[in-house]
């Protein structure tokens, strides 16, 4: 009851409201602190984040919006996870739009990327407006390789959370859905 008076809230702010989502330990965190100077804790280990954080963001001039930092996902998550992970699941479910995080530097990401969208399936989010941003730009061999990924992936940029590449053209994206939303709403 009182996520859903909180969430309420946020909705009486008029601002959209922006999901970081990923398998666990692909940075989102670091990208949420990347954002918003939030200070949220980031460490290198499955499920530092256990409850949703948010904070409004900045995308351009007069574009704001509130960024949601929640718990990352896992292949074949079992169903009692998943009801432990309620909090994170209802704020991705009401969210506006989706920031799919995935770590470029991980041999199996295609595989993460499609238990993430099992799970976004699952709770009725897969259809939500996304950006994908394929993160640790600085922790891969082959960087050229990974922004060819990006540029072949509809709403996708090749980020490093940890050292700034490429925030700004993932804030431009981010921009662009939320004018895109803002359209759909004036109409």
């Amino acid at each position: 009851r009182t996520r859903a008076v909180q969430r309420a809230g946020r909705r009486r702010t008029g601002l959209p409201v922006i999901a970081l989502v990923g398998y666990t330990n692909a940075g989102k965190s670091t990208l949420m602190n990347a954002l918003t100077r939030a200070g949220v804790l980031a460490e290198n280990r499955l499920f530092a984040t256990l409850d949703p954080t948010i904070r409004r963001v900045t995308l351009s001039p007069g574009c704001d919006a509130l960024l949601t930092d929640t718990v990352g996902f896992l292949r074949k998550l079992p169903h009692q996870l998943v009801a432990a992970f309620r909090a994170t699941l209802e704020e991705v479910a009401e969210a506006d739009i989706l920031v799919h995080v995935v770590d470029a530097s991980q041999p199996d990401a295609e595989e993460r990327m499609g238990a993430v969208e099992a799970v976004l399936d699952e709770i009725g989010a897969l259809g939500k407006p996304m950006v994908i941003a394929f993160n640790k730009l600085d922790a891969v061999p082959d960087p050229a390789q990974v922004e060819q990924w990006a540029r072949r992936t509809p709403a996708a940029v090749a980020i490093s959370a940890k050292t700034g590449a490429g925030l700004d053209r993932l804030r431009a994206l981010l921009a662009a859905q939320v004018d895109e939303l803002k359209g759909r709403s004036d109409q």
